[in-house]
């Protein structure tokens, strides 16, 4: 292929996404479906694993973390909530509920989770001390 033919490939791929952001700019999104998904970051040290979420706006009451199986699942719902006489006339957050599961390794101690929420940063560590074999579900505190 040409560097004619690949620099207009580039050209046209970038005045399509040009053409969707002007589009999104412009029009007011009806996002009714309350699909809600949180960004997620997960990090391993030599003895943690850790899951980091973003969840802006939430609050500890709004959030459920529970083990079952050496899955971890969060979830919530995230709500706007408006006052009598408001109305809404463009919406970019995202609202709604959403549920979020990781498989935890066999070297996870899944008597060992612990959870905090700060500035609107959940964080859940999960020590690497051993295995656990209970199949119980436990709810985790957040702290």
């Amino acid at each position: 292929m040409s560097n004619f033919n690949i620099d207009i490939e580039k050209q046209l791929s970038k005045l399509g996404r040009d053409i969707q952001q002007f589009v999104e700019k412009i029009s007011v999104a009806d996002d009714s479906g309350g699909h809600f998904n949180p960004d997620c970051d997960i990090v391993e040290s030599e003895n943690i694993f850790s899951v980091f979420i973003d969840l802006p706006g939430m609050s500890k009451k709004q959030i459920k973390i529970t083990l079952k199986n050496n899955v971890l699942t969060i979830s919530g719902e995230r709500e706007l909530f408006l006052e009598d006489e408001e109305v809404l006339k463009r919406s970019e957050r995202k609202q709604g509920s959403f549920s979020r599961s990781f498989a935890l390794p066999d070297s996870a101690d899944t008597s060992s989770v612990t959870a905090t929420f700060k500035n609107g940063v959940l964080q859940v560590k999960i020590l690497k001390t051993g295995v656990d074999d209970t199949d119980e579900s436990q709810s985790i505190p957040i702290n």
